[in-house]
């Protein structure tokens, strides 16, 4: 879905898109490679924040100390590399941790207390906090308004491409825009992801407002992606907002506080369908579709359960109209189904259609439809009104052969 109307409107950028922030992305020498591994986006002044964590229990450093500092409600930067989580890295991970936020807020000079950070990479190894050091120093002599491609360019694995998102709308006649950028192709799991995401905005918001609408965006976007089926120790959205548009305070009172909703969802969607897009070793997007649920949570549960299943992503990347595995999945997903009732399509192709079986011309159309980039599986249970959308992609040779060889 795209919000082209007269009052939204995609525009290029990312993290600099929106104004009051500059950001940058260069080399550390963290990663192995001659490659850019340290990023860091700075609000002009101190900017409302709020933030959404990994649900895994298991959680690096950095999301322990960035968590802690969101609670304040205020900061003013966020220091990311990229190469190193930073995870089961112990007492010293947590130090290094702060000491990334300490150096920082040197090279600002703000207050420490104003920096959160963020790490993504090999899980169980200790930062070179020599070349973070150095990197610290070289990030805040770089910072520019035009610096957001070279910082999303830092914060990637094994993504392929860069993941950025602007968007922009008028509130109470204000120009405002949201912008962002994410990292992610792999470990990628409903509720949250191996992913780091920034979302700037230039709104005039406090920072429960701004959680507020943070986590019903994620709720509809980062939490509605699978790769894999695998959640990570470091998976984070930080929103930035430094109230330079002019707007009156946003809160859910105010009569446009579902234009900034709407805008602010559409830019965490995007980034999550990017995500997907650059999946490990993928070659297909596939919009899973549940119609037809008994409750919400049947909706969600049947989705996830078909996205995230290995034989239907296998089956995704052969192109093969196997709809016996869709079926399985949500059979076993928790939700209600009745076999009977079930309609299942692969794009506009019913495939199976409440017993009856889709006859050789009808499967090699779905095959064909298969063979595309892009295409929608739709499961209706008939069985009530509730729906929900999840987006995957295949499981390929590439994944296993990337995956296979990570820390080696």
């Amino acid at each position: 879905m795209h919000l082209e109307t007269k009052e939204f409107e995609h525009i290029s950028g990312g993290v600099t898109a929106a104004r009051g922030f500059k950001a940058c992305g260069i080399e550390a020498g963290i990663k192995y490679a001659a490659r850019r591994d340290m990023a860091l986006i700075a609000g002009d002044k101190p900017c409302t924040v709020a933030a959404m964590f990994t649900t895994n229990r298991v959680q690096a450093a950095p999301v322990r100390v960035s968590r802690e500092r969101e609670r304040g409600g205020v900061a003013q930067a966020v220091i990311v590399n990229s190469g190193n989580a930073n995870a089961c890295t112990g007492d010293e991970g947590v130090a290094n941790a702060y000491a990334m936020t300490r150096l920082t807020a040197q090279a600002l000079e703000i207050d420490e207390s104003l920096v959160l950070v963020c790490s993504t990479g090999v899980i169980g190894v200790q930062l070179p906090m020599e070349r973070i050091t150095a990197g610290v120093v070289k990030a805040a002599a770089a910072l520019s308004v035009d610096g957001a491609d070279d910082a999303a360019r830092a914060i990637m694995t094994t993504d392929t491409v860069d993941k950025q998102c602007a968007v922009a709308c008028c509130i109470d006649g204000k120009r405002v825009v949201i912008g962002g950028m994410v990292k992610g192709s792999g470990m990628i799991e409903p509720e949250m992801a191996t992913m780091l995401a920034f979302i700037t905005t230039d709104v005039a918001i406090g920072s429960a407002a701004l959680k507020l609408a943070l986590r019903a965006a994620v709720v509809s976007s980062f939490n509605r992606v699978v790769v894999d089926g695998d959640r990570s120790t470091n998976d984070t959205v930080i929103a930035l907002a430094s109230g330079v548009a002019g707007n009156d305070q946003l809160d859910p009172t105010h009569p446009e506080w579902s234009v900034f909703t709407a805008v602010l969802g559409e830019v965490c969607l995007e980034l999550a369908k990017k995500m997907v897009m650059d999946g490990e070793g993928a070659t297909r997007f596939v919009a899973v579709r549940v119609l037809g649920a008994r409750s919400e949570a049947d909706a969600q549960l049947a989705a996830r359960a078909v996205a995230r299943s290995p034989l239907v992503k296998t089956a995704f990347y052969g192109a093969d109209p196997n709809w016996g595995r869709v079926i399985a999945a949500v059979g076993y997903s928790g939700a209600d189904v009745d076999e009977a009732k079930a309609q299942i399509a692969i794009g506009e192709t019913i495939v199976y259609n409440m017993g009856l079986v889709a006859d050789q011309q009808r499967l090699d159309e779905a095959a064909v439809t298969m063979r595309k980039r892009v295409f929608d599986l739709m499961v209706n249970l008939n069985l009530g009104d509730h729906s929900d959308t999840v987006f995957t992609c295949d499981l390929s040779h590439e994944y296993i052969t990337i995956n296979a060889e990570y820390t080696t």
